[in-house]
């Protein structure tokens, strides 16, 4: 084979090798078995617009970067990851909170990387990246909140995003949530959503959210990015309260595998462009953004890495609430439980051995464990009615409810999680391939 022809065969060989690792970049793993049958209709917020480009931080070709620009008069709350090594995009959004909300706002979010553990280099994208948005569209740096997601370590090509911040105003427009969600995604098998409606006085209040999320989820904020909008008019101090109560039994109470990231981030923005005044007081307000919160936080379980079931832990009976949610976060992220779900074996020891382990107050002679509306186990044996039939095919189910008794006291919890598979080892395994 002459010279030339060599040549040309390991060009061709080498294009080859590109595409295929251009591929594996921006593989898309095939939709959660438990996924909505599709995204929600999402309402128009007044005075929130969106938009969401194609910045090319990690993936080619896809959205992977969204704007939010939000009205002057938004109030602004949140709630973050509690690691110690955190990013420096969650550092910078907890400290603008509570800023004047007289100015106008953005949110800024990139998916692919996630400016964690990039000391300088981070602090320097974020500042970057919010005098450039501030500059376009003509809001306070202040005001200018970022999130970022993907992987740890490595310097955010920032310049990317910047280069696209003209293109994302011209783009803005009520009613491109969707695209905003879809660009958020990192290991997501679909974008997440949903929505809320409800009447405060004579006026209609919006709500409406997006999340991303399906691996290193855990509470201590729950590991994911969501972005919440209403119109309602909303002190931020009330603001803050409400959304810090209701993230507890929300995006507090999941688990995918235990493991908290650097990067969670929850911003509730409320723009006010109804004229519907609500306060701590305002029930129906409260209940709706609950239910929006909650669903956003079973959406990312129903898409936990490698997910087939999807898994609530009651837990009652305990000396007290905390214990209640010891006792349960243990049950939902004991491998072996995670792994006897996956597997179908209603294999009831185990939950015994995690509550045992938990480190909170238990007497294994008052437990009683139930699998749906089958009591499996009682006074510290197996219940003589129990048949292992009965326990089986309540797994084979795709939602399955465990409920534990303690017999001690009113303590209650309730968390979700998920099983654990091997398609969860396989796209942690190549997560950075």
């Amino acid at each position: 084979m002459g010279k030339t022809k060599k040549i040309a065969k390991l060009k061709k060989k080498v294009r080859k090798l590109k595409q295929q690792l251009a591929d594996a970049k921006n593989h898309v793993h095939d939709i959660a078995p438990l996924a909505p049958d599709a995204f929600p209709d999402l309402p128009v917020v007044a005075g929130a617009r969106f938009a969401a480009a194609k910045a090319g931080v990690k993936y080619a070709d896809r959205l992977d970067v969204m704007l939010a620009e939000l009205a002057p008069g938004t109030t602004i709350a949140g709630t973050f990851t509690k690691s110690s090594t955190r990013s420096a995009p969650v550092l910078d959004c907890q400290a603008k909170l509570g800023g004047d909300a007289s100015e106008g706002a953005a949110f800024l979010v990139n998916a692919g990387n996630s400016n964690a553990f990039t000391g300088a280099a981070g602090t320097g994208s974020v500042e970057a990246i919010t005098s450039a948005v501030s500059d376009v569209l003509g809001v306070p740096s202040s005001r200018v909140f970022t999130a970022s997601t993907g992987v740890i370590g490595e310097p955010l090509p920032h310049d990317r995003i910047v280069a696209k911040i003209d293109e994302l105003k011209g783009l803005l427009t009520p009613d491109a949530m969707k695209d905003a969600a879809e660009a958020i995604r990192t290991t997501d098998t679909f974008a997440k959503g949903s929505k809320a409606e409800v009447k405060v006085g004579d006026r209609t209040v919006h709500i409406a959210g997006i999340a991303k999320g399906s691996g290193m989820i855990a509470p201590d904020m729950a590991t994911m990015l969501v972005f919440i909008f209403t119109d309602a008019k909303v002190a931020q101090a009330d603001l803050q309260s409400m959304l810090s109560d209701l993230t507890d039994t929300t995006f507090n109470a999941i688990t995918v595998d235990s493991d908290t990231s650097t990067s969670d981030t929850l911003l509730l923005a409320a723009t006010g462009a109804s004229g519907a005044e609500v306060g701590l007081e305002n029930a129906v307000f409260r209940d709706a953004l609950n239910a929006v919160m909650l669903d956003l936080a079973h959406q990312v379980v129903k898409d936990g890495e490698g997910a087939t079931k999807f898994v609530e832990i009651r837990v009652t009976g305990a000396r007290s609430d905390a214990d209640a949610k010891i006792h349960a976060l243990a049950i939902a992220n004991s491998p072996l439980v995670k792994t006897a779900v996956a597997g179908e074996d209603p294999n009831w020891g185990r939950i015994v051995a995690a509550i045992g382990k938990s480190g909170a107050y238990a007497e294994r002679d008052r437990l009683s464990i139930s699998f749906g509306d089958i009591l499996v186990a009682e006074k510290g044996w197996v219940s003589p009615d129990y048949r292992e039939e009965d326990g089986a095919a309540c797994f084979k189910g795709d939602d399955i409810v465990i409920t534990v008794d303690f017999g001690l006291g009113e303590g209650k919890s309730t968390v979700w999680t998920c099983d654990l598979t091997h398609a969860y080892i396989q796209i942690n395994a190549d997560y950075r391939s």
